[in-house]
């Protein structure tokens, strides 16, 4: 079953759930909307790293915002957007840890014999295809950036 298809069917069971499934049913619902939204801009069907993808986005969205409400003291609609993005990660491959990710890079940088922090772009044009979608690019990039720059 595609992930599609799976997004389809918890949305039926949401509405089946009425006010027990009412958040849920919410947050399917706007994932399938950036869904369309991807496939129309894209001009075709989405493959499945497509849907990760745009999954992934509405997270790192919902995350961004976390921070601004939090900055400005909405704690309740910050506790929301974070019950929103559990939903979400239902969806997504497993995320990788810091120390895995850590592990990645340290391999990517003795492949690409980098040994400066100015040369990060080579390391993480060699990371990022194998954590994509498992990751974070802004926690990978500070990652690698931390192994690249010496510690004084």
């Amino acid at each position: 079953m595609t992930l599609q298809e799976r997004l389809f069917n918890d949305m039926k069971e949401a509405l089946k759930a009425r006010q027990a499934g009412k958040q849920r049913l919410s947050v399917i619902r706007l994932a399938r909307a950036a869904l369309k939204n991807r496939a129309i801009a894209k001009g075709e069907e989405l493959n499945e790293q497509d849907v990760l993808d745009v999954l992934a986005r509405e997270v790192r969205m919902r995350r961004d915002a976390i921070l601004e409400y939090t900055r400005v003291g909405r704690m309740d609609v910050a506790a929301e957007l974070e019950s929103e993005i559990a939903i979400l990660d239902e969806y997504l491959p497993r995320q990788l840890s810091g120390e895995e990710i850590r592990e990645l890079a340290l391999q990517a940088i003795a492949t690409t014999g980098v040994s400066e922090a100015r040369q990060a772009g080579n390391v993480m044009k060699m990371l990022m295809p194998q954590v994509r979608g498992r990751a974070d690019g802004k926690i990978v990039q500070e990652i690698v950036r931390s192994l690249l720059t010496p510690s004084n």
